[in-house]
Parts: C-alpha cells; structure tokens; sequence
C-alpha cells in the first residue's frame, strides 16, 4: 500500500491491469467457471523469467477468461503491461489473429504477430534476457454439465470462427463450462539460439504455434469435419471403390449407374454424421445416468494419454464387456476434454431413431460380414477418408462383448484396414490406445448366463432396449477405466519388416508383412488391455470364494486370503498400470454383502460367507477379469495340489510345457523365459509367507500337511487356473483315447465341449467358460501352431508321440478322480486309453 514519502510495498509495486479491464473482468466473473488443463500450470514455468500468453484469436472475452484463469492459478495476469528492456506493451500477451474494426468484420487473415516479431526482436538484441511464451487455447461452452440446454449446445465451441455477438451469448450461456488449455512454456531464447535467418524463425514460430492451437482444438472438439455427404462423395469418387463399381457392374452385369447407386447406398449405411451439439447434449444426460446407476466412475492413467494425444492419430481399443463400454468412454473423454471417437458400432444397433441418435454421437455402422468386394471396398475407403481427416477412431477387437468376463481373441479386420488406410495417409503418426474398463456388476449378466448355457443370443430390438430401462433402478458399484500402455504403430512396424515404408508407394497390395504386423499387433493390444486391470473388491471376492467346492468359507479364512491375495499382487506387480482397491478386508466383505455378490450366514462358531445359484455364475466372470494376475502363482500352487513336496527344476519344466497355452489363453506378456523368472521370484514369496519351505539349496521345496491353513491357502490360489488345465487334459485325453488320423479340428472341438459340458453337470461346476467352445478352438489353434498335431491329407488329425508324455504329466497336477472321471466321461472310437503309470501312489 501507498504511504506519505510515496515509496511502494513490493505488492502495490506490481503493474496492474487498466481499472476498466478489471470492471469489466469483475462483471464477466460471476458469468464464468473455468476448467484449467492442466489443473496446475504453474509446472515448467520460470518465476524469475518474465512471461507473456499466446491465444489463437483475439476477443475481450478471451482475454478476460485468460486473466481470471492466471489469477485463479497463482500466474502473472495476462493484462498487465509488460516492459522489457525498452520493449513496452500495454498487456502481457497477444493473439495470432485478430478483427478489424467492430462488430461484423471478419479476422485478417496474417503469417505473424507483430508482438511475437517484437519480442524475438527484443531477446535476440539482448543476449542477457529471456521471454516464456505460454501457448493458451480456450474453449467455452465445452465443458458439459448436467444443466446444458438445448439452446446452449447452439452456442456451444466448435471450429466456425463467430462474431463478437455470438460470442457474447455463449459466454452468457455456456461461459461456467469453459476450458483453458496451458500449453508448456517456450524460450524464446531457446529458439533463436540455432537460428541463421530472423524472418524463417518468426515464420517458422507463428506456423508452430499455429498446428499446436489447430491440433489442441481437434484434440478437445475433434475434427473439422465437412458434411456428410461430402465425405461420402469422396468416398465413392476414390479410385479403388471405382474399379470395385466397374468390377460389380461387369459381375452383376448391371450398368456402371446402377452400380454405383448400390456404392452409394453402402456409404450411407456405414458413415457417421457426428454433431457437436448432439455429442454435448447426450453428455449432459449421461451425467445423470452415471449418478444414478453408479457408485463413482474412476479412471487412471488418463494424463499419459492426454500427453500423447496432440498430433496423433489415436485408435482406441478397449476391452468390450458391455454395451455401456462406449457411451462411457466417449463420455468421459468428451468430459476431460479430448474429442470422443468415431466408433465402429455392428450394424444390429442401426435400429430406428436409436440409428440416427448413435449416427450423430459418433457411431458408424459396419456389417458382419464382409464377403461383398464392393461392401468392404466401400468400408475400407470410409476409414482411410477418416484417416485422411484426422479422426479418431474406436473400435472392439475382441469382435463382440465377452460373455465369460475374459478378453477375448482379437480379430484382425479392422486392425489390417487401419494399417493399410495409415499407408495411404501416412501423414499423422499413429499410436493405439489399449484401455480396460473394469465392473463390479454388469446389466447384461442375466443374458450372458443363458447364452453360456447354450441359449440362442438375442436379437438387439427396441423390445430388448425398453426391457433394459427396467434395471437402470439398480445400483451397479464402481467402474474403472484404466488407460493401458500406448502401442506406436510405426516402432512395432519397424520390429515386424525394416522395409515396410516400401508399400507406401502401391498401398492397394496386400505386403507379406501385413498378416505378422496385424497379429504382433493384436497380440499387443489384448496384452496392452491385461495389463491395465483394476482389481476391484468383487474381483479378490471371486479369486477367493470360488475356489471352494460350495462356493462358501469362514469369515475368519475369507478375511485371510483376501490379505494373502492383495500380497501375491502388490509384492510382484502384473504390471505398472494395474491398479487395486484400497479397502481392507473387512470393508471388501461388507461391501460384497451391500452389492448382494455375496451372503452372510450366520453360525454360533463363526459366520460363513457364500455365493449361490445365479449369483455364483455371476461372480465368475468378475473373476475371469483378472485370472490373468494370478496366473503365475496358480501355476506354482497347482503343483502341490497332489504333491507335498517337489523339485524346483519340475516345476518350472512343467512350467516351459503349460506356458505356452496359458500365455495364449490369458494374454502374458512374458517370454518363457521371463516367465520362468516370474516362476522363481513367486516361490521366494511363498516361501518367505511360509506357504512352501526350501531345503538349504533351495531345490526342494515343500508345502504343509493336508489339512493345514498353509495347505488349504495354496489351494485356494491353485483354483484359478485348475479348470483351464482340466479343459487342456480333456482335449489332449480325447486326442489320445481317439488315436491319430480320427478327429478332425472341429470333431475334436465339439467333443471336447460336450465332454466339459458333462463333467460341468456332474461336478456342479459353476462355471460357464468351462465348456467355452472358444477356448478349446484357442488351444487346438495352439497345439496346431506349435506343430505337436496337424491336420492329415483327409483334414483329420496326427498328433507327436509326445502327446502323450503329457498325459503322463498331467498325474502330477490333477487328481487321479479328475483324471480318470475325464477319460470316463471321454467317447471313444479306438479302444481305451490306458493312463501310463495309472497305479502310481499320489497324494490327494
């Protein structure tokens, strides 16, 4: 503050805005609530080097949002003067363009700002002083919120640069949902330090600073997307789906016209027709939604995203467990302020009016099948034109949802047409962005049992979507949506063929590195969504109930082994990504009985906690969520199911044999050899638990008695992965029993199913995945691949004499009345199989 001799306190020494802009900043506040991006730009700022704001367009309002989001985040105001070394202007920032006279000119159109040329000007003269530059984009009426009317999604952000009027009326309206967007601070004098031509660097600075503000509004609106019939016309007029119409004509023997009607129809089927105001409207209701049916909605790791996302081509691949996956995801990217995706939807949603609402959301239609030249021609065309356009894109590459709760085998469709658009437009780098989206209930699980238990899948109709209304009453926990590690397309390309970029030249053929670099890929995407797991409550509940032949335990022995289960995890992380509840083991149970996963029965000597009927069906598919965490220590626990003591070398022999198929099942990340090394760092912490106990070489390893808690622990945990070697003996038992040149690949398949099947009913095995026709087409995939059976002249198939070593194998994990209750339950075409070593002495 002022006193008598005139000397200022060092806070009244610091310049202020003019007493007008900060009337008119004081009346603008109650109309604004600012969004920042990040929450704390202050990172990477120099308090000690003075600092001036760069937006994309000048506009009062914009410099007042500007000043109002400095302030609020502790940074220099924008609109103070700004004087350095003889350099003087009225405020502390500029835009690229501006307007000419008032109310109706457009902007003028220049390559530079005359400030930025002054200040380069100025650091480049003065060798001791430097310049930040801080790059601000901000969006109003772009962050959504439960109130958004209809008339404010009219005067909502988008790519059309509007008059000082409408910018009035969408501060007035939308201005509480505004984003400001900080950009990392740039030195000016870290640019001019290699510079050899002053006009090339003002040039080259005002073109940088350009893409960054165009890329950071494709980024938080999407696109600049022409209209649809536009695109679709670009569509038909490209060259490829002109020699398809010619090809079609000639084969249909139908003029070119009539051909390229039928094209045309085909593009329209397909396209999105995405709008702003629809996407933001539908937010607004989705807000209520989530509230109303769900705990909280949490996501990790979505700042890594955010980092990348800016001049990328992102490809989103979640994980498909339900229909709620992508309105949930477009929702909350929309929400954090990335553009939602266009989203490859089947062709059964295209109900409607549901059509055309999914149409302007994003959604674009493709059909099953593909087995029309001019259809996939047509399709193909349609996501390189997106490519072209810079549009993200979503899509399931498991096909369809995940009845079983486990990640399915991707399809390699639509990856092989992303790969081949990106070789037509390879102008933007690619990366692909695997996310898991985990539950702790889902709406279709009532359909998913019945569909498991051999029920015809339902048709999707307004009929099954009015059912559906009927459980929005219910409450369905948490969701987490976890953002996985991102995969470069380019680097994994480099890894499949050095020479890929030759294709670029002819991107109509077909390379033979195509076929590697689609199945590297999906192999890394399933992986890239495995090792984003969150483990819920509902999740350690399954691991541990569901083990148990009644699906039931003490309260004492569940409270246990959900501690022994958060340890396995913790002490030997899946992945970096992977994330985990924080509640104890008692608030897990407590919150099990609230979601009714789980009951409490109540007993003078200690309450039981059990999973029943439906409710146990259920809970196994939150446990196939994340076998795959588990999945090591199961393998080490399985090996003293039958055994009580054993070599360390036996183990991880065994190990070498069963990896391979579990890795293809379960989607590891790890080499055999990594495994192996897994393998060993996981006894060390059984052995360190007491679980297991080491001679003094640490080459034998020995597990309690029978009946002991140790014993009883080490069982639980085998239980995850026992069903899936069961599953692996009835197949390799069903090859033997039959003999060579008997079963061919499907025979094989559909005995092994009804096989599991009966076995499932006499063991009440509440387990749909068991009898999974998909997992036993996976693992006779498998043992096709690695050449230990193939197929004969006939299409039958021969199998290695080491086929049956592995029966032999098999005595040292499952039970002699698993075994024999499988060879029993076996058809059999060529006498019985007679089990080497059958009367061994085992422990059971």
């Amino acid at each position: 503050m002022n006193d008598d001799s005139g000397s200022l306190s060092p806070a009244a020494a610091k310049p202020q805005a003019p007493w007008w802009l900060r009337a008119l900043g004081a009346l603008a506040e109650p109309w604004l609530k600012i969004q920042r991006d990040p929450a704390d730009p202050r990172a990477g700022i120099d308090p000690a080097v003075p600092v001036c704001y760069v937006i994309e367009r000048y506009g009062l309002s914009d410099a007042l949002i500007l000043e109002q989001a400095c302030r609020e985040a502790g940074l220099p105001e924008p609109l103070r003067p700004f004087d350095i070394a003889g350099l003087s202007k009225q405020r502390a920032m500029f835009a690229l363009s501006r307007r000419d006279g008032w109310w109706f000119q457009k902007p003028r159109s220049k390559t530079h700002s005359q400030t930025l040329a002054q200040l380069l000007d100025t650091v480049r003269t003065h060798p001791d002083i430097d310049v930040q530059l801080v790059p601000v984009a901000i969006f109003v009426g772009r962050a959504p919120d439960r109130e958004a009317g209809w008339f404010r999604v009219l005067f909502s952000e988008n790519w059309n640069v509007v008059g000082r009027f409408r910018r009035l009326l969408a501060l007035l309206l939308n201005g509480r949902s505004t984003i400001a967007h900080f950009a990392a601070p740039v030195s000016l004098r870290q640019v001019i330090a290699g510079e050899r031509d002053a006009p090339n660097t003002l040039r080259k600075v005002s073109r940088v600073l350009r893409v960054h503000f165009q890329r950071q509004r494709a980024v938080v609106i999407g696109p600049d997307l022409s209209h649809r019939r536009t695109l679709i016309d670009a569509v038909i007029n490209a060259a490829p789906v002109q020699a398809a119409i010619a090809t079609a004509a000639s084969k249909e023997n139908v003029d070119k016209g009539a051909a390229t009607a039928k094209a045309r129809a085909m593009a329209w089927e397909v396209a999105a027709d995405q709008s702003h105001p629809v996407v933001r409207s539908a937010s607004g209701l989705l807000t209520g939604l989530w509230d109303k049916i769900y705990s909280g909605v949490r996501m990790h790791h979505f700042d890594k995203l955010r980092a990348i996302a800016p001049g990328h081509e992102v490809v989103y691949v979640p994980c498909h467990r339900s229909h709620i996956d992508y309105l949930l995801l477009s929702y909350l990217l929309y929400r954090n302020g990335i553009a939602p995706p266009h989203i490859a939807a089947g062709v059964n949603l295209n109900l409607p009016l549901l059509g055309s609402f999914l149409r302007r959301g994003g959604a674009f239609f493709m059909r099953r099948s593909f087995s029309d030249p001019l259809y996939s021609t047509v399709f193909r065309e349609y996501m390189s034109q997106l490519f072209a356009r810079g549009v993200s894109i979503e899509y399931f590459v498991e096909g369809g949802r995940s009845r079983t709760g486990r990640t399915l085998t991707p399809r390699g469709g639509l990856l092989s047409m992303t790969l081949r658009s990106f070789l037509r437009e390879a102008q933007r780098p690619v990366v692909f962005q695997p996310i898991y989206i985990g539950y702790e209930r889902i709406m279709e699980g009532d359909s998913y049992i019945g569909e498991l238990s051999g029920k015809p899948k339902e048709k999707e109709s307004w009929f099954q979507l009015l059912r559906a209304l009927g459980k929005l009453r219910e409450n369905y926990g948490r969701v987490a949506v976890n953002f996985g590690e991102p995969i470069f397309l380019t680097p994994l390309l480099d890894g499949v063929d050095a020479d890929w970029r030759a294709a670029i030249a002819d991107p109509e053929a077909k390379p033979a590195w195509l076929k590697p670099a689609v199945d590297t890929l999906a192999e890394r995407i399933a992986a890239g969504i495995n090792a984003a797991v969150d483990i819920n409550p509902i999740n350690l509940l399954a691991l541990a109930l569901l083990a148990t032949p009644k699906h039931a335990m003490a309260e004492a022995d569940l409270l246990a082994q959900i501690d022994l289960t958060r340890e396995l995890i913790t002490a030997l992380p899946y992945s970096e990504r992977l994330t985990i509840t924080d509640l104890s083991a008692a608030e897990i149970i407590a919150y099990g009985e609230k979601m009714q996963a789980i009951a409490r029965i109540k007993h003078p000597l200690g309450d039981v906690l059990a999973s029943e009927g439906k409710a146990a069906v259920l809970l196994s598919y939150f446990r196939n969520n994340v076998l795959h965490v588990v999945a090591t220590a199961a393998w080490i626990a399985c090996c003293f199911l039958n055994n009580r003591g054993m070599k360390r070398e036996q183990i991880l022999r065994l190990g070498r044999v069963v990896y391979p198929f579990v890795q293809a099942e379960l989607f590891l990340p790890w080499s055999e050899d990594e495994f192996m090394a897994r393998c060993e760092a996981t006894i060390d912490v059984f052995v360190a638990r007491g679980l297991l106990k080491a001679d003094e070489q640490r080459e034998s390893l020995q597990r309690e008695p029978g009946q002991s808690d140790g014993a009883f622990r080490l069982r639980v945990i085998a239980q995850s992965l026992l069903q899936t070697i069961e599953r692996y003996y009835i197949a390799i038992a069903a090859l033997v029993r039959n003999g060579p040149n008997t079963l061919s690949a499907g025979e094989l398949e559909n005995l092994c199913t009804l096989t599991a099947q009966r076995l499932s009913l006499l063991q009440e095995l509440n387990a749909p995945e068991f009898f999974d026709k998909a997992l036993f087409r996976g693992f006779i995939g498998k043992l096709r691949e690695r050449r230990v059976i193939w197929p004969d002249a006939g299409g039958k198939l021969e199998f290695h004499t080491d086929l049956e070593s592995i029966v032999r194998d098999a005595k040292l994990i499952l039970s002699r009345e698993i075994r024999h209750g499988i060879l029993k339950l076996t058809p059999e075409r060529h006498g019985a199989l007679a089990e080497p070593g059958a009367g061994a002495k085992e422990e059971n």
